[in-house]
């Protein structure tokens, strides 16, 4: 039992960190609330989801990003989905990468 509690206490500092070095926001709490008896698997689901389809899209950058002449709108709808699967899971820091990159797409910045 000691070590389901020390395994528990460190999620909670780890969570804590994730935080405080500004990778989640208050969207990711919001999430939890929503996980309850009847479905005691939600948050890892819908985080297991956001990976699965995050590295879809990546994958659909980087097959982009290697064409001889770039795609902005492509790239951009891309990003936006990333954007918002981010978002919607509390993901504070991707959300914020997205829309530097989003930015450059608008500027059709091929170095950025």
């Amino acid at each position: 039992m000691e070590g389901v509690i020390q395994l528990q206490r460190q999620l909670v500092e780890y969570r804590t960190s994730l935080y405080n070095e500004g990778f989640l926001d208050d969207q990711f709490i919001q999430l939890q609330q929503l996980q309850d008896e009847s479905n005691p698997d939600f948050v890892v689901e819908v985080v297991s989801l956001f990976f699965e389809d995050s590295q879809r899209l990546l994958n659909e950058l980087t097959k982009a990003l290697h064409q001889q002449s770039s795609d902005f709108k492509r790239l951009d709808a891309h990003v936006h989905q990333l954007k918002g699967s981010s978002s919607s899971i509390g993901a504070q820091r991707v959300q914020k990468v997205c829309i530097a990159f989003r930015h450059y797409c608008d500027e059709q910045n091929t170095e950025g």
